[in-house]
């Protein structure tokens, strides 16, 4: 167990080792269990934690207020859009400053080619702990409660298959981030890692390098498939969701009109039975229903979407506890 997190940045999913991850997952599955029996852990006390919002949220801010008031502290939310941040404020001077009014400072920023390189810069003129709610790049706090899950799920993920795919949605150009953090966080538990689009939708190159070398450090597989039904096939999880063609272009209208060409690429029953018969399917919400995936899958007995979604509460918990306690 690796307890030396304290004063620690959360920005990339390799920011901690396998190892610290893995401490990260006790400790999550000791405040779950804590929580579960009413046991009080007051384990940040007076603590407070700023969390400035670029962008729009559900989960992450509700999981992120939640987690803070049941640690014993405190977590303000703050907009970008009805702050100075909007009208000039820096990133060094937010992360002087908020590095004096609080504990720590957790941003979401998924603007393209922008987010990452803010929360860095925040980060380093801070003397509290960065975290990363979400950027372009990664999205570290949604892998790790899906590493949780899949624990609570499958097991000890070694030698599972999962196939981390592209799906057709129509509601936007959504970050990469999502897929990117899987493969580099599924691929140092020895998995067998599918990544699954279509030409036009690759991932940041070095990311994927980064995949591939974890393999030869731990064990497992990676490949890159163009084929939805063949990253189903023999599967014991399933993780189909959609993200923008940002590698290829920037103009939505382009995108969309590339998204159209394959609007097939949806998880029904008949993909789902391609899997294992005892798979699951993933999904970190929110879903385009009946688009990226149907009703009979998402809200079907092999979906464990809420699960996920509830164990962004005790992930983000652990994290918080070991870095700003």
């Amino acid at each position: 167990m690796q307890t030396h997190l304290r004063g620690r940045d959360f920005i990339g999913d390799l920011d901690f080792s396998k190892e610290e991850v893995e401490t990260v997952l006790d400790v999550a599955f000791q405040l779950k269990r804590e929580r579960a029996l009413r046991i009080p852990h007051p384990l940040l006390r007076d603590k407070t934690l700023a969390l400035l919002f670029f962008f729009t949220s559900t989960r992450t801010r509700s999981s992120f207020e939640a987690g803070m008031a049941q640690l014993g502290g405190h977590a303000a939310f703050i907009d970008s859009k009805t702050t100075q941040i909007s009208h000039g404020d820096t990133a060094k001077e937010i992360g002087e400053i908020y590095g004096r009014y609080y504990d720590g400072i957790a941003i979401r920023h998924c603007d393209w080619g922008t987010g990452n390189r803010y929360i860095n810069e925040v980060a380093q003129a801070s003397r509290v702990p960065g975290l990363n709610m979400q950027c372009d790049i990664y999205h570290p706090f949604q892998i790790l409660a899906d590493l949780m899950t899949i624990f609570e799920k499958v097991g000890n993920p070694r030698g599972k298959v999962i196939n981390v795919s592209w799906a057709y949605a129509s509601s936007y150009q959504k970050p990469i981030s999502v897929p990117q953090s899987l493969i580099l966080q599924m691929t140092r538990f020895g998995m067998h890692v599918r990544l699954t689009h279509p030409p036009e939708y690759k991932l940041m190159p070095d990311i994927v390098q980064q995949a591939r070398d974890n393999v030869r450090k731990f064990g497992g597989s990676f490949e890159i498939l163009d084929d939805f039904d063949a990253g189903f096939k023999d599967a014991d999880i399933v993780y189909p969701k959609s993200w923008g063609a940002l590698l290829t272009t920037t103009d939505d209208a382009e995108s969309a009109a590339i998204g159209r060409k394959y609007t097939d690429w949806i998880t029904d029953d008949r993909r789902m039975a391609l899997a294992k018969p005892d798979a699951i399917y993933m999904h970190c919400l929110p879903a385009d229903r009946n688009i990226e995936v149907t009703d009979s899958v998402i809200d079907g007995p092999q979906s464990v979407v809420y699960d996920q979604a509830e164990n962004r509460l005790h992930v983000q918990k652990a994290v918080m506890a070991l870095t700003m306690a």
